[in-house]
């Protein structure tokens, strides 16, 4: 069984997190290739997917949204399972809570014809960098915090729990 582990990433972080997320596949005894989406071009050799991307405004990135609606929009009986990578770990207070409404409207903007297994958002990693001047105003008026917010446990059970499923099929 082969296993690919896709990703879109502005910044690196969602990158790291499939790395992780296929070493931790790898180590429980399921082939994983960990590839950039936007340099797959064939899916027939694969046995199941695992897919994820950077969110911006509460969508995928372009080459992610497209790989799933025009590569993997039937997968037939491949499972799929799907990653987020946003920054609920950056955020405090109200707005915390009305991160995790975003899985929904990821969803929606997808629009998938098929149900994944699972999709989870994970928190990735914020740097004033990252945003543009007048975003990096808004952010601290907002009260969020700069850093690596990834949850490296969190990450490795999914994975783990992933790699289960399938040797178990």
């Amino acid at each position: 069984m082969t296993v690919l582990v896709g990703y879109a990433t502005v910044h690196g972080s969602t990158r790291e997190i499939a790395q992780r997320i296929g070493s931790r596949m790898q180590a429980a005894g399921v082939k994983a290739e960990v590839r950039p989406l936007d340099a797959v071009h064939e899916v027939s050799g694969y046995d199941a997917f695992v897919v994820g991307s950077a969110v911006h405004d509460r969508k995928w990135l372009a080459a992610a949204g497209d790989f799933v609606r025009r590569d993997i929009a039937t997968p037939g009986p491949r499972p799929v399972w799907l990653f987020s990578v946003g920054m609920p770990g950056a955020l405090r207070g109200p707005w915390k809570r009305l991160m995790y409404k975003e899985v929904p409207a990821i969803e929606a903007d997808l629009a998938t014809p098929f149900a994944a297994r699972d999709h989870r958002l994970f928190s990735g990693v914020i740097r004033p960098e990252h945003l543009p001047r007048r975003g990096r105003l808004m952010f601290r008026l907002m009260g969020c915090r700069y850093g690596d917010h990834r949850d490296w446990e969190e990450i490795d059970d999914w994975a783990e729990q992933i790699a289960k499923a399938l040797t178990h099929q």
